[in-house]
């Protein structure tokens, strides 16, 4: 049985290679290995707190754990759980089209208060329709209300035997200790460049595309760490590529799509804050504008850019931190810089421009907060 899951007539990437086994999973090693131990032991819990940035995979291992506990070739104690798309047991053809009668996904930003954990204390009272265990993925938990905290509470101190819970959040700080200590905890790490380059690469070739690594490398940073997000610009640029009869994507077209302000010009930018010229750089702010670049956009750039730079001065040993992060020709862009610009220099102008930013919200131009920041800086 061969299981697909379709958007109008476009399978959009982050769908279409979403991870069907442990295997398949990248950058969360640790969880897979310990989610992965506790099924060959049959030790799995009845309670489990993902928790990391988003885009990470924390829904999508929520969903392989539920389809793992729940295959029926593991049921018969055979070693093994479904493996291929092709040849599938009957709970697992359900989960891939995300239909099965014993998952129960709920989206606490929306479903937030104490009735509906009201409504899921009542269907957890009632058995499996078809699994062996009710599987509930509560996303975006942080969201619940206090009420509904305390009413899952009492759910999570006395489950019953055939319940599963996994929440996910990316505020960990919002959920009560209460509920985190009866949870296994599993801490979601940001994916490095190399990761989501790979992945971005693997895509490609399946799709017949093929993709400059300045391409990849600008997608990739661009994603900050979230897997989805990198596959979702990939998809747009695809899209934008294609349009113009290109089977190959290059860094121009990622830079089109994105709407970024080249990097050349950023370190421009950088070097006339370095040597004071004013008149460059406002030449410099007022030509991305003009170019219609977003000023929110550009500014933020530029402080992360300046971050590279201040980690570089502080540390100069950590620019294989910093290059899986930027690339590493941006990296040795921002360590020559960083040679010639004093420490104390990067943090009054991050300041600064972290000023700006905030500024920036209610400002009737949206160049003009890095406009006066300039020039307070230079003069």
């Amino acid at each position: 049985m061969t299981a697909q899951l379709f958007m109008g007539n476009h399978q959009v990437l982050y769908r279409k290679y979403r991870p069907y086994t442990f295997n398949e999973i990248i950058g969360q090693e640790h969880v897979v290995r310990i989610l992965t131990n506790a099924l060959n032991t049959d030790k799995v819990a009845h309670a489990y707190l993902f928790t990391g940035p988003r885009g990470t995979g924390k829904t999508t291992i929520a969903r392989l754990l539920a389809r793992h506990v729940n295959c029926v070739k593991r049921s018969d104690n055979t070693g093994t759980v479904c493996s291929t798309k092709d040849d599938v047991c009957i709970n697992c053809a359900s989960f891939l089209f995300g239909n099965h009668p014993d998952l129960i996904e709920i989206d606490a930003a929306s479903n937030r208060g104490i009735d509906e954990i009201r409504a899921l204390k009542e269907g957890i009272r009632f058995t499996p329709v078809q699994a062996s265990y009710k599987f509930f993925i509560v996303d975006e938990v942080h969201m619940l209300t206090k009420e509904a905290f305390n009413a899952l509470l009492k759910t999570l101190e006395e489950p019953p035997s055939h319940a599963i819970f996994v929440l996910a959040t990316t505020e960990i700080h919002k959920v009560p200790s209460t509920i985190s200590s009866r949870c296994q905890r599993f801490d979601f790490k940001r994916l490095n460049l190399e990761e989501i380059k790979n992945r971005l690469s693997k895509i490609g070739a399946q799709e017949g595309i093929n993709i400059d690594d300045a391409a990849l490398e600008l997608i990739a940073i661009y994603a900050d760490g979230s897997q989805r997000d990198a596959e979702s610009l990939l998809d747009q640029i695809i899209s934008f590529a294609s349009g113009v009869g290109n089977l190959n994507i290059t860094r121009e077209d990622a830079a089109s799509v994105l709407g970024l302000v080249e990097f050349s010009v950023m370190r421009e930018f950088i070097e006339t804050l370095v040597t004071k010229n004013s008149s460059a750089a406002l030449a410099i702010i007022n030509g991305s504008a003009e170019k219609g670049y977003d000023m929110e956009q550009f500014l933020q750039a530029a402080i992360a850019y300046l971050r590279e730079i201040l980690l570089l001065s502080v540390n100069p040993e950590v620019i294989e931190y910093v290059a899986k992060r930027i690339g590493k020709e941006q990296t040795e862009a921002a360590l020559a810089q960083a040679q010639v610009i004093s420490k104390e220099k990067i943090t009054a102008i991050i300041e600064r421009f972290l000023v700006a930013a905030q500024q920036m919200k209610y400002s009737p131009s949206p160049q003009l907060p890095i406009e006066i920041a300039v020039v307070e800086l230079l003069n």
